[in-house]
């Protein structure tokens, strides 16, 4: 078996970040693509892992339409479950490692302390659900593997993220609401990225990493705006309203709290978390123009 990373999803915000690091790491990869290799269709994920035999397989594809999911349910299913099956039982087969990003949607938000990996898992709703359903594929199905869950996730690449929608709104109006009682750790992904490309093949069980901090969905939407304003964004908002949950409704409901303790991974990289809002900056700053 070569050392070869085969990668699933890099045309997502967090496959396109993955990609281009290990593009700028020089590591020996093939990157699959909806159009190469469909998670709805199994038969295609077996030929494809059977035809480049790779050492490590790294899996950012997935159904992430969270509120979507609620009335595609099979498809989500799918996606996010079954076709994990496929996936650990043919890495299974040739000894591969298998990496795999999972959420914080696993649980229901009644704490209110950072959710360890140990803690119980218990979606609420349907994309949660399908996500835990992979876990489970994975765990019973390969023995080499790390699953990584996160939280929040955004960046400049993919079709849409909260970041995005926020400055498409800041942009068009002066005045919007989100929503203040749900509280997680928006995560970069950048430096999600970095540390996917990091983790060692011998490290194996369930990890996870956000971004340090916490925030409510409000607090996420201000600093955005405070952010693109000092880049000169073109923008009309003045003034960001904090709602409830029950002002705004829908289709999937949301963990009220879902902040991940990341200490198990970062005592094991010796290496902690930036906080959200330094990561904010960073990608602002340094990656995104005026024109997302």
């Amino acid at each position: 078996m070569s050392s070869l990373i085969l990668l699933f999803g890099n045309t997502g915000q967090l496959g396109q970040e993955v990609e281009k690091k290990l593009q700028s790491t020089g590591q020996n990869y093939v990157a699959l693509a909806r159009d190469r290799c469909d998670f709805t269709q199994p038969e295609s994920l077996r030929e494809a892992i059977a035809a480049y035999q790779p050492s490590v397989i790294i899996n950012c594809a997935a159904y992430t339409a969270v509120d979507k999911a609620e009335s595609d349910r099979q498809i989500a299913e799918i996606v996010n479950g079954s076709a994990l099956r496929v996936i650990a039982r043919e890495a299974e087969k040739i000894n591969a490692f298998l990496l795999h990003i999972s959420t914080d949607y696993v649980f229901d938000g009644h704490k209110n302390t950072p959710y360890e990996e140990g803690d119980r898992v218990n979606p609420i709703n349907v994309y949660g659900s399908s996500k835990l359903a992979g876990e489970k594929e994975i765990q019973e199905n390969c023995s080499r593997f790390l699953i990584l869950r996160t939280s929040w996730v955004y960046g400049v690449y993919g079709k849409g993220n909260f970041v995005k929608t926020m400055l498409k709104l800041g942009a068009a109006r002066a005045e919007i609401g989100v929503v203040a009682d749900q509280i997680g750790s928006p995560t970069w992904t950048g430096d999600l990225a970095n540390i996917i490309t990091q983790i060692p093949p011998n490290l194996t069980g369930i990890y996870h990493y956000s971004n340090s901090g916490v925030a409510s969905w409000y607090d996420f939407a201000v600093a955005i705006f405070e952010e693109a304003q000092q880049l000169n964004f073109p923008l009309k908002i003045e003034r960001v309203i904090p709602i409830t949950t029950a002002e705004y409704p829908t289709a999937a409901k949301r963990p009220v709290y879902s902040v991940l303790s990341c200490q198990k991974i970062a005592s094991i990289l010796e290496s902690s978390p930036p906080h959200w809002r330094k990561s904010l900056r960073k990608m602002f700053v340094g990656v995104w123009s005026p024109n997302p």
